[in-house]
């Protein structure tokens, strides 16, 4: 049977998205912006699943200090770009998936055309800065955004569809202070999976999204909660203010 479409690797999923689910995702670019623990987390189940084109991107090199977490790059990757690292470990995954390295951090200049070549943004950042700058592209692209954080055992997602959701900036207006926060690999493993999972539904058609609420994990007991949240009128990105 064809591996891209109707069995093989992907045989026990094909049961729960079908033949035509798995063709949605084989025929998908994914832009994931980040190759660090979140990164490597969604990349891997995203590689796994078969997603057709995987665009990484980062601009930082590989350091020991990475290794806890950053499930895609070995010991013997330290010193390398992680953007090419990364590649190379999804086409090991998967010889399926056309994995591209992009050795640049996301920033004004660049993040319009990389944003145009892909379906769907996946937000594996740890700044807040770049993350608006991301949140913007992808609202002026018209494309989906898949947003994660942790910090330490607690982690936060959502799903931003544009002109449909609240945006990033909806929900934190202002960047906050930035600072090298705990990580852990399990955490990023567990809010990496659920962004990988957001984006399978979305590309399949099944199964509610985190659309319009902010799914909160609190890693240290071991449980979940979320926040209902709004479209802010005023938004500087996908606000009337912003089309006026």
């Amino acid at each position: 049977m064809d591996d891209r479409g109707d069995g093989g690797r992907y045989d026990r999923q094909i049961r729960l998205i079908g033949p035509e689910g798995q063709k949605r995702l084989a025929r998908s670019t994914a832009l994931v912006i980040g190759a660090g623990g979140l990164g490597s987390a969604v990349s891997t189940y995203l590689a796994v699943a078969g997603i057709g084109r995987m665009i990484v991107v980062d601009g930082d090199v590989v350091e020991e200090s990475n290794l806890n977490r950053q499930i895609l790059h070995q010991t013997l990757d330290i010193g390398r770009p992680k953007a090419v690292s990364a590649a190379e470990t999804i086409r090991e995954l998967n010889p399926q998936v056309e994995a591209e390295a992009v050795v640049d951090y996301a920033d004004e200049d660049n993040l319009e055309g990389l944003v145009a070549r892909a379906d769907l943004a996946v937000d594996a950042l740890d700044d807040f800065y770049a993350r608006h700058l991301l949140n913007k592209a992808a609202i002026d692209a018209e494309i989906p955004l898949f947003h994660g954080a942790i910090s330490g055992f607690d982690g936060q997602v959502t799903t931003v569809i544009p002109h449909k959701t609240p945006c990033l900036r909806c929900i934190f207006p202002h960047p906050p202070k930035r600072e090298t926060s705990p990580a852990i690999g399990s955490t990023c493993g567990v809010i990496g999976s659920i962004q990988a999972t957001e984006v399978i539904k979305y590309l399949v058609g099944g199964g509610g999204l985190l659309e319009g609420r902010l799914l909160i994990w609190d890693g240290s007991r071991g449980r979940s909660d979320e926040i209902s949240i709004r479209r802010n009128p005023l938004c500087q990105d996908c606000g009337q203010r912003r089309e006026i």
